[in-house]
């Protein structure tokens, strides 16, 4: 009877020790999610809180979109999509028939206008010329005064003795009279021409044939007329990558109708939608990495922040929200951080526009501004492209007035 309840004894102490085991895995399971929270808080204290990271982030660049300056049909096109193109390199021909009719018009024009001009000046010398005539006439008409004076002072001495008679002293008067009207009509003459000589010269005075306004006037269709055969080729204004080509040969198009756009790799951007509670300790001049999904993490690039932006996405969106009606749920704002990147790291590996990319700004330094002070001092993005069409039509103008201006257009 004594050895079944020896052996009943040690039935608790096994039964215990499940329970133990219990415990201890779940100290253990505590005492791991203790560890794991101590070593989140140490890398958010430690590092996490001078890093702002957002992986709403996407590259951004100039969309260049080629568009025609003057209307007409397209004859050929000589660059299609993802093609590199230089600056300057055509990418469409239209039709320039009717324009370089109205060149040939306009150049014309020019040289009428300039012959014209030329004709004013040859007439200053002319009515100078016909001054000197008149006044060479007054001259002559005063001595016929004066003779014919003194043959009446004579005849009307004689009258008296018989010695003349009074048919004679009336002819003799009659010559005063007509020496005295031709008098008059030569110092008419006189005023009559230089009065002609000075409403020429209001036509030709402190100006050249060139600086006519006569010849600028037709100067201006010319150069008018030489833009409108030149616009006709359309020019590449940037080295880039040719996108969203929509031009078809034979196509009619007008004056600013898109028909492709040029994309310039080497000058891109990122911008990265950061919320709002993030700005805090953002600052231009801050480091930032970012990696792109189309290469992944093992391709890093250093970028910097460039500026930030005015507003939010909402504030320019096309239809914003109308937060003053209805329900409102607050929504945390997103504001676009434009981020510089290295134009080695874009050689060598290059991004396209609107692709993916995660960011994480480093903003230990808190010694820059949130905001620019001023505007940058010059063109962020220019091209030369069309000087070269001023600069052509100048020279024809030049041209068209030398050819046609004599010694006096030279």
């Amino acid at each position: 009877m004594n050895a079944p309840a020896n052996s009943a004894t040690p039935a608790p102490a096994q039964a215990a020790t499940p329970t133990n085991s219990k415990r201890a895995k779940a100290l253990k399971g505590v005492a791991l999610v203790v560890l794991l929270g101590l070593a989140y808080g140490g890398y958010e204290w430690y590092l996490g809180r001078h890093e702002e990271a957002t992986d709403n982030a996407y590259v951004q660049g100039n969309v260049v979109q080629i568009t025609p300056q003057v209307g007409g049909t397209v004859t050929a096109i000589f660059a299609d999509d993802t093609d590199f193109v230089k600056a300057g390199q055509p990418l469409v021909q239209l039709d320039p028939a009717d324009a370089k009719v109205a060149m040939d018009q306009a150049e014309a024009n020019l040289a009428q206008a300039v012959r014209q001009v030329r004709t004013l000046y040859a007439n200053n010398t002319s009515l100078g010329a016909q001054i000197a005539v008149r006044e060479s006439d007054i001259a002559r008409a005063k001595t016929d005064l004066a003779r014919a004076t003194d043959d009446l002072n004579r005849r009307q001495s004689l009258v008296g003795n018989g010695a003349v008679s009074k048919e004679e002293l009336g002819h003799a008067q009659s010559q005063v009279a007509a020496a005295q009207n031709a008098l008059a009509a030569a110092q008419a003459g006189v005023t009559a021409a230089r009065e002609q000589l000075n409403s020429n010269q209001t036509l030709t005075e402190g100006t050249r044939i060139d600086s006519h306004p006569s010849v600028m006037a037709a100067a201006a269709k010319v150069r008018e007329a030489y833009l409108a055969v030149h616009r006709a080729a359309l020019p590449a204004p940037v080295d880039g990558y040719v996108a969203k080509r929509t031009v078809q040969l034979g196509q009619r198009v007008g004056a600013g109708a898109p028909l492709m756009s040029i994309i310039p790799l080497n000058q891109l951007w990122v911008d990265a939608n950061f919320k709002e509670v993030q700005l805090r300790n953002i600052r231009i001049g801050q480091p930032v990495l970012l990696t792109a999904d189309v290469y992944g993490k093992k391709m890093e690039y250093k970028g910097t922040v460039s500026g930030l932006g005015a507003g939010t996405g909402a504030a320019f969106a096309l239809l914003p929200a109308q937060n003053a009606t209805g329900n409102w749920i607050k929504v945390v704002q997103r504001v676009p951080v434009r981020i510089a990147l290295d134009a080695q790291q874009l050689l060598q590996n290059p991004l396209r526009v609107g692709l993916s990319m995660e960011a994480t700004v480093d903003v230990s330094d808190q010694s820059g501004k949130s905001l620019s002070e001023a505007a940058h001092p010059a063109s962020a993005v220019q091209t030369e492209v069309y000087a070269a069409m001023d600069k052509g039509a100048s020279e024809a103008v030049q041209k068209i007035i030398a050819a046609n201006g004599g010694a006096r257009g030279k």
